[in-house]
């Protein structure tokens, strides 16, 4: 099942952002560190074009310790872009924001030429969080669901700091599968958009490879890393389900409470600190992805050849 969550008011902050872009100095992308590529949205790139851009991994402190510091490397490998890691509810590493955004223009400095940022997600990342925390008031609305933030905001950070809060937004459809269930199990996606059990699946066909000790430790399940890694990825989900009282009239599993469980586990930290994608992964899931896209591009033109085709040999009524 391909996820796909694009709501109305994404398509005004589409439309925001490529309005105001041409007044910033630097774009802040808030990304979660524990889909570090799978919560870049591909079309910031296209609205802010070549504005420098701070990547911020935001939740390092749910994220796998042993992973962010390859991620930051991948980004602050590019050009005209650098990366650092924080938790958005400590207000000492969130000031390293503005110093940041600073080194990257540095001619932008007092009342005369303000600094001018632009700080932008995917839904349900800690934006709102963390302009909480930089302004040192509640200045943002919070929420632990998709698309809490619906208008563009104006923060003042310092006399000469402005930063423009946006709504989250994904992108109008999205590439890669893995992304996808990422997206989806990290809270990023409507609920309506997506099979809870489905991606619950997905994610323990990840865990089970990555993390078995840490499934071990939250379910209990009595089992050593190999043999979490051997299971099939329904009979870890039914195994969690009897370990954790998933269980209906008649001693029927339910499934659907054992997914939402799973989920809950992963977005609340319960099941402990975990990255679900690598740089290497990442980058190999784009290739596919593009090549599928390639691929899709090339049957749709020759299906349009064809009807184009069929028009013209088609009869034509007499007069």
């Amino acid at each position: 099942m391909a996820i796909q969550w694009f709501p109305g008011h994404m398509h005004l902050t589409r439309k925001a952002i490529g309005e105001r872009i041409k007044d910033i100095d630097v774009v802040i992308e808030l990304l979660d560190a524990r889909l570090p590529g799978s919560s870049s949205n591909p079309l910031l790139a296209e609205l802010t074009g070549h504005k420098p851009a701070l990547k911020v991994l935001n939740k390092q402190d749910v994220a796998d310790p042993t992973r962010t510091p390859a991620w930051l490397a991948w980004y602050n490998a590019r050009p005209g872009t650098s990366a650092i890691a924080l938790d958005a509810s400590d207000a000492a590493p969130a000031r390293r924001l503005i110093d940041a955004c600073r080194q990257l223009a540095p001619n932008r400095r007092g009342l005369s030429k303000p600094m001018r940022v632009l700080i932008c997600g995917i839904p349900n990342v800690g934006k709102s969080t963390l302009i909480n925390t930089l302004s040192a008031k509640r200045e943002a609305k919070t929420g632990d669901e998709a698309g809490v933030t619906k208008q563009e905001q104006r923060i003042v950070l310092d006399d000469d700091f402005y930063l423009w809060d946006t709504p989250g937004m994904l992108w109008p459809r999205i590439t890669v599968p893995e992304s996808g269930y990422k997206l989806a199990a990290s809270g990023a996606v409507g609920r309506n958009a997506y099979d809870e059990e489905e991606v619950a699946l997905e994610l323990l066909a990840y865990l089970k490879q990555h993390y078995a000790p840490l499934l071990d430790a939250r379910y209990k399940l009595g089992l050593d890393a190999a043999a979490i890694a051997a299971k099939h990825d329904d009979e870890l989900l039914e195994l969690i389900a009897r370990k954790r009282g998933a269980v209906m009239s008649g001693g029927r599993l339910n499934l659907q409470k054992a997914a939402e469980i799973v989920l809950t586990d992963l977005r609340s930290a319960a099941l402990g600190r975990v990255t679900l994608e690598t740089p290497t992964e990442f980058e190999a899931w784009l290739a596919a992805a593009e090549v599928q896209e390639k691929e899709r591009a090339a049957r749709k033109a020759e299906q349009l050849r064809r009807n184009e085709r069929r028009a013209r040999n088609a009869p034509r009524d007499e007069d």
